[in-house]
């Protein structure tokens, strides 16, 4: 039981002991307060001048919604497909979002291929030619800060070589430096505010209006492209192979018709007896018959193939896009004052505490 009482009344002292050093400290801190105060309002000061002299971001945002896939055809299309297949034609409708799925296609805008691809696009700014990726040095005056690496001088992203994708090793690790450097949380970001709903939002903030706003639209048009390219391949590939037959048979069969009508006017007013002069102009009409055939069976099977390849393009519809003048982040004077008067201040309480510590165990 003695035991006990002890321990509570050590407790009680402890307590009393920390009760009193914290008076102390109140006391102490309270002797030092014009200094707290002076620091916490130059660093308010400080903290609003910043607020004039800071960069605004900014903030490009634009809203696509993505094309759900449709399987094996629904709606009035179904209809199509069936006769197509009665034709023995494959219109390369397939099932399942593969690589386009809404929940990839973020990643995909984040790729490397893409964002390169955008960067070397070429672009008119101020009537003059250029590329992204120029106007993004230009705009970050890398330049400058490459004085000092006179290997990167030389480093120039023009158009006619970009489009002819003729890149140094150099070039190569400069693009992947400023791929890294844009695909940072506060630079590219790329929502989807509900799984349930296909609608993603591309957000781009930088210090160049010009550079947001182009960057996100070029974005979402060469992922769309990117789609076109790829999923729409086989379907394309048929259509053109389409057109190309139906073309040849066209002219076959108005070679045809024309030599249909020679070998008429060459038996003008033939004798009856004489039947093997007709048998030319009679195989003339047969090849028309049979060209005119051959046609009517194309023209179906080219008519179903472009339905099918509007059906898979767009993948991308557009909901809203950037205007000028974007969004502009910066910070608000008010919240510079309070942010830089709240740091100030909690950083000479810490110096303090910490100064008056180490003289008390030097003592």
């Amino acid at each position: 039981m003695t035991s006990e009482n002890n321990q509570i009344n050590s407790d009680e002292v402890s307590l009393k002991e920390l009760i009193l050093k914290a008076k102390e400290w109140v006391i102490y801190f309270k002797s030092k307060w014009k200094l707290i105060l002076l620091i916490s309002f130059i660093g308010s000061s400080i903290g609003l001048i910043y607020t004039f002299i800071e960069k605004p971001i900014y903030k490009a945002v634009l809203t696509f919604a993505m094309e759900e896939d449709k399987g094996g055809g629904g709606g009035g299309l179904s209809g199509a497909l069936g006769l197509a297949s009665s034709f023995g034609i494959d219109l390369g409708v397939g099932g399942g979002g593969g690589a386009f799925a809404a929940s990839n296609i973020m990643e995909l805008m984040k790729s490397r291929l893409i964002v390169e691809k955008v960067l070397l696009k070429p672009i008119n700014i101020n009537n003059k030619v250029t590329t992204l990726a120029e106007y993004y040095i230009e705009i970050n005056k890398l330049r400058e800060k490459w004085i000092k690496k006179p290997e990167l001088i030389n480093v120039h992203f023009n158009p006619t070589a970009t489009q002819n994708n003729l890149h140094t090793r150099l070039e190569d690790s400069v693009l992947r430096i400023i791929h890294n450097e844009l695909l940072k949380k506060e630079n590219l970001d790329i929502l989807q505010k509900d799984k349930k709903v296909t609608i993603l939002t591309i957000e781009v903030s930088s210090n160049n209006e010009v550079f947001s706003k182009l960057f996100c639209e070029n974005l979402a048009k060469e992922t769309s492209d990117l789609y076109i390219e790829t999923k729409s391949k086989k379907a394309k590939i048929n259509v053109d192979v389409l057109q190309k037959q139906t073309d040849s048979v066209r002219t076959e069969l108005y070679s045809a018709i024309s030599g249909v009508a020679q070998a008429s006017d060459n038996v003008y007013n033939l004798n009856p007896a004489l039947n093997i002069k007709g048998a030319v102009s009679k195989k003339k009409q047969i090849d028309v018959q049979a060209n005119t055939a051959i046609l009517t069976n194309l023209v179906v099977q080219l008519e179903l193939a472009k339905i099918t390849l509007r059906k898979e393009t767009p993948l991308i519809q557009l909901i809203d896009k950037p205007t000028f003048p974007l969004e502009k982040e910066k910070t608000r004077k008010i919240i510079g004052i309070i942010l830089g008067g709240f740091i100030s201040g909690f950083l000479t309480v810490l110096y303090i505490l910490f100064n008056q510590l180490y003289k008390k165990l030097m003592n």
